[in-house]
């Protein structure tokens, strides 16, 4: 999705949920301050044509593990139920607070990590980026500059499908994914009914 496209979608967001868009903006900056990677060829090489599977992080996932084949993206704490099921995702999308230092480990060793910089996340940003060795996309979901991208989506779980879909992928499966559980804070819950709009963009009833 063209940042065009976005911006009144994101404006939307920001007045639903009063977020600072000034905010989301400094976030970017220190994000991209702080390294100067961008493995969007590389991700781009690895997700174009291909078939991904997006997992979500919802409590259905462990019973949807048999469903996962092709490209693996995992949505932030999504990566950590992979891994205890011996799965290696191949990339990680994240806003830094659902992963463990077992993400440090597997960028080491090539998982992609793609990393979302917001206002409310600066602290982790601060805390992790530096650990991180291995290849990684910055991520906005303001105006995007240099290295700081915006395939578009809110939550990690509705980002990681555009993200897919912005690098071309031939099919997009998605396990994981339960938009809506009412057992959730009101926030939570906010956050889910914007992620079944932004994937319904897309053609997903979830």
């Amino acid at each position: 999705m063209r940042y065009e496209e976005w911006e009144p979608i994101y404006h939307e967001i920001c007045d639903y949920f009063s977020f600072d868009p000034l905010e989301d903006d400094k976030a970017a900056h220190i994000l991209s301050n702080l390294t100067n990677q961008d493995a969007t060829q590389k991700l781009r090489t690895l997700i174009n044509n291909q078939v991904v599977t997006v997992c979500g992080n919802a409590p259905t996932l462990e019973n949807e593990i048999n469903k996962i084949s092709g490209i693996i993206i995992a949505a932030d704490a999504a990566s950590g139920v992979l891994i205890k099921n011996d799965i290696t995702p191949d990339v990680i999308v994240t806003d830094l607070d659902g992963i463990d230092d077992y993400a440090v480990e597997l960028n080491k060793n090539g998982t992609i990590l793609v990393v979302h910089a917001h206002g409310d996340n600066i602290s982790r940003i601060n805390s992790w980026v530096l650990k991180f060795e291995g290849p990684l996309v910055l991520t906005t979901q303001g105006k995007p500059f240099g290295n700081v991208y915006n395939f578009g989506g809110f939550t990690d779980g509705d980002r990681a499908v555009f993200l897919a879909h912005a690098m071309q992928a031939r099919k997009v499966n998605l396990v994981g994914f339960c938009l809506d559980d009412q057992d959730v804070t009101p926030m939570k819950k906010g956050k889910l009914l914007w992620a079944r709009r932004l994937l319904k963009k897309l053609g997903y009833e979830c």
